[in-house]
């Protein structure tokens, strides 16, 4: 794959990346128009989630067990 390719699928990829996040952007706007979840009670879960996936990593990489050097 050349250079130029590359570049064409990072462009690609932005794209897509930028309609995702269009679309989830606009499902939550209309959940919140229609009354489905407040947008403080968005913001709420949203940080509930990111805080259980933190916790989840720093569990993972405490489960993992540690290499050691063999000589």
């Amino acid at each position: 794959m050349n250079t130029m390719e590359i570049i064409g699928q990072i462009a690609d990829l932005k794209d897509t990346d930028y309609k995702n996040t269009l679309a989830v952007s606009v499902l939550i706007e209309l959940l919140i128009a229609k009354g489905v979840f407040t947008r403080q009670e968005f913001a709420l879960k949203a940080r509930e989630l990111e805080q259980a996936s933190l916790a989840e990593i720093l569990l993972s990489r405490r489960a993992k067990p540690v290499k050691s050097a063999s000589r």
